[in-house]
């Protein structure tokens, strides 16, 4: 590839292949300051390097000689809203380059906690959130997943702090804020990582565990005790894991995401810490990344099917294998159910919303289902093809492409290869065009049934028409629940809602996947008894799945929008700041 349209990068001349970190973190301004040395492969002899950056301070550029350094001239463009400012350095094809920076305290992919928004109480803490384009606010580099490169780090913290980032970190929370840590394996920009704060480790398995702060680490590791389980049945599935230890990182509530799949060390979300597992299929999927998307890896944003596709149907084959089919099931019809968004779009909002797969063009809709068309067509093609053939062949796609970025066309080219021509009419042509070059999902695609679901399905219809509350209500999973919440009407009478809290005491629910749907209800119909509760959980939690749904809920009302301000004002000194720029586009600017 040599052109990102998201990175100012230009690897067709040039790339990283190796970057040395200097970092020193200084909680009191906020700010990330040290330097960035990268080591590069020419295309052909050079003149120029151009990096990204966001909100950097640039105090000095120099490049390696036989003699040592020498200063290298270079500019700052003007900063772009959305990609930041393009650094181009003035070179010789000098095969090392220094960068000494500073970030800003407003760094995007950076947010620092006060003592008192962590669990602890007690010290700070401080955590990085590279994907998709914020790497560029914290290091100066190819902000592009095209380009891949190995990396180590020196990095110095008060002293009482344990540093962490997605490389091999050992097992020992040995604080004496100077930390050594090394990535040998090529990743690209957006899977590096960082973060600081008062944490202790727990282990899970032999290549397994969990850091998180002393009040949640115990906690954690037995929520996620299945992570070396996990481990076995996928490389008995798709090949070896190839990248040492898998540990995870539990953060703060602010975390904008559910789970992140930095190498090595995943960083998770305490949402889905709720003490009956649950929810650890969010692990099941960060823990697929390392074979698709770190592993394998889409070369631009453009392709993220090729990472969150192929990662939903391995997360589902995990799920499978170890907590059962039934489990599986409902969980990919629950992925399912959200397609019912795009029953009333014409013909050409299908083409924005959900494209074919070998489209060329961002997913940039508003649903968000393009990775869902992804792995719906790999499940396809398991169904016609059996396992017997399509698993070997999707190891074989691993094995191929390891630590390689590939756009689409070079998937669909090792589909006809590897798949399709050595096992010709089972698929036809007009069916594997319809998922990778037309809008929509195909017609003919089946949906996951779930015996399970067909019953709460029913619960939830004689509800709704006779006000019979379902008997079995109490002992549903959380699977259930979903489903009964996300088939409901968006409003319902405060009747309604009073008769189904107090039999199933919905508000107040530890449940993040339960609470987010439940309070949008609450909000779209105007529940107030529920707003107190509302109220706290998005002040608790920033993971943006979660919150952003009740914000949009509440927007939809002079009242509701009202109160969400007042909500955020609150919430909002706990947010990422990704996630605050996102509730602030949905309660407009004056927020």
């Amino acid at each position: 590839m040599t052109h990102d349209r998201h990175s100012y990068a230009e690897p067709a001349l040039v790339r990283t292949t190796h970057l040395a970190l200097e970092l020193e973190l200084d909680f009191d301004a906020k700010v990330v300051a040290g330097s960035a040395t990268h080591t590069l492969a020419w295309t052909s002899p050079g003149e120029r390097l151009v990096l990204d950056t966001r909100d950097i301070t640039v105090t000095a550029v120099d490049g390696a000689t036989s003699d040592g350094w020498e200063p290298l001239e270079f500019s700052l463009a003007l900063p772009d809203e959305e990609l930041g400012s393009a650094l181009t350095i003035r070179t010789a094809g000098h095969e090392q380059v220094r960068v000494s920076y500073r970030t800003a305290p407003t760094a995007t992919g950076l947010q620092w906690l006060e003592p008192s928004m962590t669990a602890g109480g007690l010290l700070p803490f401080m955590f990085s959130q590279s994907q998709a384009i914020h790497a560029r606010s914290w290091v100066p580099v190819q902000d592009t997943p095209s380009v891949r490169f190995s990396y180590a780090a020196h990095v110095t913290a008060p002293p009482e702090l344990m540093v962490l980032m997605s490389a091999d970190n050992g097992t020992e929370s040995r604080r004496t804020g100077s930390y050594d840590v090394v990535m040998p394996e090529p990743i690209p920009s957006y899977l590096l990582a960082i973060a600081a704060g008062d944490l202790v480790f727990e282990p899970t398995g032999e290549r397994s565990g969990v850091w998180a702060e002393p009040e949640m680490a115990k906690r954690a590791a037995a929520e996620f005790s299945d992570t070396e389980e996990m481990m076995r049945v996928t490389e008995a599935l798709f090949g070896p894991y190839r990248w040492g230890r898998y540990d995870l990182l539990v953060l703060p509530p602010s975390f904008p995401y559910g789970g992140m799949e930095n190498p090595r060390m995943t960083f998770a979300t305490p949402t889905v810490v709720i003490g009956d597992k649950s929810l650890v299929n969010v692990i099941a999927h960060e823990l697929a990344h390392s074979w698709s998307g770190n592993l394998v890896t889409q070369d631009s944003w453009d392709d993220i099917w090729l990472n969150e596709g192929f990662t939903s149907y391995v997360e589902n084959r995990i799920v499978e294998a170890v907590y059962g089919t039934e489990t599986a099931v409902m969980e990919t019809a629950i992925k399912q159910h959200s397609t019912a968004k795009l029953e009333p779009f014409t013909p050409a909002q299908l083409v924005v919303e959900l494209p074919g797969l070998n489209h060329g063009t961002e997913y940039h809709g508003t649903t968000g289902l393009g990775p869902l068309k992804g792995s719906w067509f790999l499940s396809w093609l398991e169904e016609r093809f059996g396992r017997d053939v399509f698993d070997p062949f999707l190891q074989g796609y691993f094995d191929r492409f390891a630590f390689r970025s590939i756009n689409s066309t070079d998937f669909v080219q090792h589909l006809h290869e590897h798949l399709l021509t050595p096992h010709p009419d089972v698929v036809t042509a007009a069916e594997v065009a319809a998922w990778l070059d037309e809008p929509g999902i195909p017609a003919f695609a089946q949906r996951a049934e779930s015996a399970r679901f067909t019953a709460v399905d029913e619960a939830r219809d004689t509800w709704l028409r006779t006000g019979e509350l379902p008997s079995g209500g109490k002992s549903w999973t959380t699977q259930e629940w979903l489903r009964f919440l996300d088939a409901a009407p968006d409003q319902l009478s405060v009747i309604q809602l009073q008769q189904l809290d107090r039999e199933f005491t919905l508000t107040g629910t530890a449940n993040g996947e339960i609470a987010r749907r439940w309070y949008s209800i609450a909000a779209t119909s105007e529940y107030i008894a529920a707003y107190d509760e509302l109220a706290g959980f998005l002040t608790r939690v920033g993971r943006m799945k979660l919150v952003l749904p009740v914000y949009k809920a509440l927007s939809a009302t002079d009242e509701g929008r009202a109160f969400a301000a007042e909500v955020f004002a609150a919430a909002k000194p706990g947010y990422h700041p990704i996630t605050t720029a996102a509730v602030q586009k949905i309660l407009g600017s004056g927020t």
